[in-house]
């Protein structure tokens, strides 16, 4: 179906089925906006006005998400924080639990196949990411924003220093998850019914997109529209709040240099006596790697190595030759 009236956008006066009827996503936006369905045949003016939603906000996001031309000159910072807030709440408390239960159900956990619990392990591992990183959003981020908003700017962080890093931090995020739908379409030897596993992977999939969706809404609706206020109270000569923002937290890397070349070599099916020789090491040291590895990663068969270094950028899913 086309834009309701043939418009390069939605606009005020359109009704908001039809909205939906264009584009089925229009429904995550509705949901993080606060807005419940059974509206009738109301314009998304009439229901946003109900709602007490800012009409040019919910335009905007809905237009963007959309492909759509946007106006993001008016938006409500307040309003889009709120949006991006239940989107955390939506991916954290449900989406992504709803997605373990299903792999669970898809896959062997019983502690048979260890195939099996690195994939799951690899998930939680990525939820946990995903969960560090909105949790900071929360707390630092949004925080710094509203402080903003009471008309207070902080002399050692600025939008900019949460975007320099956001982009990056994005793109691992969707890196891993796109990695671990790989590793499983190309690697776990399923047996019985498929339905239940391509029916995760297809969730899988949605999730990967929904979350590129939220981020780019942040690189290029929310962070430009802070900038402006950043720049607008600077104009002004604001005071500084002085509290101090903290940073992102460091992870400590579990594995040295050395032990991930290993892993690389093993997950491309050298032997360690051809480990030993591409890299200049005797047999023995090269065990002994392997089993501070082991013990590290608690990962015992090739097989498991080879999903954690492709999972963890230590080789490409080209250079592993399927058996």
């Amino acid at each position: 179906m086309s834009i309701p009236h043939n418009h390069t956008h939605y606009r005020a006066t359109d009704k908001l089925r039809e909205l939906i009827n264009d584009n089925g996503s229009i429904l995550f936006v509705m949901s993080r906006f606060g807005i419940p369905l059974g509206f009738g045949d109301k314009t998304v003016g009439e229901i946003c006005a109900a709602k007490g939603v800012d009409t040019a906000t919910f335009l905007a996001v809905a237009n963007y998400t959309s492909g759509h031309e946007w106006d993001d000159a008016e938006l409500s910072l307040q309003q889009l924080i709120d949006y991006l807030k239940r989107a955390h709440l939506w991916f954290l408390d449900f989406n992504l639990p709803a997605i373990r239960r299903k792999l669970i159900s898809a896959i062997d956990c019983s502690g048979k196949d260890e195939v099996a619990l690195l994939i799951l392990k690899f998930y939680d591992d990525y939820v946990a990411e995903v969960r560090r990183h909105m949790e900071h959003e929360n707390s630092t981020v949004f925080a710094y924003v509203e402080s903003l908003m009471k008309g207070y700017l902080n002399r050692d962080y600025t939008i900019e220093t949460f975007a320099e890093k956001h982009s990056s931090r994005d793109s691992r995020l969707s890196d891993k998850l796109s990695e671990l739908k790989s590793v499983i379409i190309r690697y776990y030897p399923q047996e019985g019914s498929a339905e239940e596993l391509h029916s995760v992977l297809f969730d899988i999939i949605n999730c990967e997109n929904d979350i590129a969706t939220h981020c780019l809404v942040e690189d290029n609706l929310f962070v430009p529209a802070v900038v402006r206020l950043e720049e607008s109270l600077k104009s002004q000569g604001a005071g500084y709040d002085e509290e101090q923002i903290p940073s992102d937290e460091n992870i400590p890397e579990q594995l040295s240099d050395r032990e991930k070349e290993i892993i690389g070599c093993i997950a491309k099916g050298m032997t360690s006596k051809e480990i030993a020789d591409r890299l200049c090491l005797s047999v023995h040291t090269v065990t002994t790697h392997r089993r501070n590895i082991t013990a590290k990663l608690q990962i015992h068969s090739p097989a498991g190595l080879t999903i954690y270094a492709i999972v963890n950028k230590l080789v490409s899913i080209e250079e592993i030759k399927l058996q």
